[in-house]
């Protein structure tokens, strides 16, 4: 299903079911081997929390979405807010953390991507090397399994022909084939050659309230940066009534950029390599009661 909704997107793309790699290694260097084991996706949270005015109260804590999802110890990456309380400043968050088991502590690999004040570009940090907790403020689209070896489905694409960028393909590609039926998957993929669309939220919190997509635009900062960019992504297929976000990646590099992935913009020379595995249960945290379709892309 996926390859053929690719091909139509992707001048070359290859799909097939694969051992996950150790993803301990470069260029990932994760705290857990795999993606495998119980995979389930937690939606927290939501954009109404931040826009059109911010709710900074909205914090939350992996370890407890970990308990929430029925998979203490779970290993759990995607994309989310930075929470404001700890950081001081709104920031986008790459969550990569083996939560806190009866066994083990927490081990958290995630990484922060703010606006440098100093000179406006990307500031990109290991989590770990100032913090020392698992809170996320806002939101957050979470892919949780117990972090075990086994078969996933590896996803290659080359050459972007089709105007979709890659996770949009692979979603809508699924929402197209399975209808009615929402299917989701998360993992992770390596834009491995190429330039793409990034964008980071500002330290501030906008003061005017933010009503229109073009608002949300005008507020955030946008980037070109550069591969290799190793990206955290969750995806559902269509959104079964729960005001899901329905696609949300962020990534870090190893080179100082990350942020959120909108489109890669070297469409010609683009190289995508992803690991994903569908998703068996949906969970839905603290589901904002107001909401809106603004500032979801």
């Amino acid at each position: 299903v996926l390859q053929k909704g690719l091909k139509e997107n992707f001048a070359d793309a290859e799909v097939s079911v694969v051992d996950c790699p150790d993803l301990t290694q470069e260029p990932f260097n994760f705290p857990a081997k795999g993606i495998c084991g119980k995979p389930r996706i937690a939606d927290v949270g939501g954009v109404p929390y931040l826009i059109p005015v911010v709710q900074k109260e909205k914090v939350y804590d992996l370890n407890t979405v970990a308990k929430d999802i029925e998979l203490p110890g779970a290993f759990i990456l995607g994309a989310g807010a930075a929470s404001s309380k700890i950081l001081g400043v709104n920031a986008e968050l790459i969550p990569i953390v083996q939560t806190k088991s009866d066994k083990k502590p927490a081990v958290n690999g995630s990484y922060v991507a703010q606006i440098n004040p100093a000179d406006k570009g990307c500031l990109l940090e290991k989590y770990s090397s100032k913090y020392t907790d698992c809170e996320f403020g806002l939101l957050a689209n979470l892919y949780a399994s117990e972090g075990q070896p086994g078969k996933v489905i590896e996803v290659k694409a080359n050459g972007r022909t089709g105007e979709l960028n890659f996770v949009s393909c692979l979603r809508q590609t699924l929402e197209k084939h399975y209808g009615e039926k929402p299917v989701g998957m998360g993992g992770t993929f390596i834009i491995q050659k190429g330039k793409a669309k990034i964008h980071i939220m500002p330290p501030e919190f906008s003061a005017c309230p933010l009503n229109t997509d073009e608002d949300v635009n005008n507020w955030l900062k946008f980037f070109e940066m550069k591969a290799p960019l190793i990206c955290q992504t969750v995806i559902v297929s269509r959104d079964p009534g729960f005001d899901l976000r329905v696609e949300h990646t962020h990534c870090f590099s190893h080179h100082g950029e990350g942020g959120h992935y909108h489109q890669d913009t070297s469409p010609d020379s683009v190289q995508y390599l992803g690991y994903l595995l569908p998703a068996e249960l949906l969970f839905r945290i603290d589901q904002p009661q107001e909401t809106h379709l603004v500032g979801r892309d």
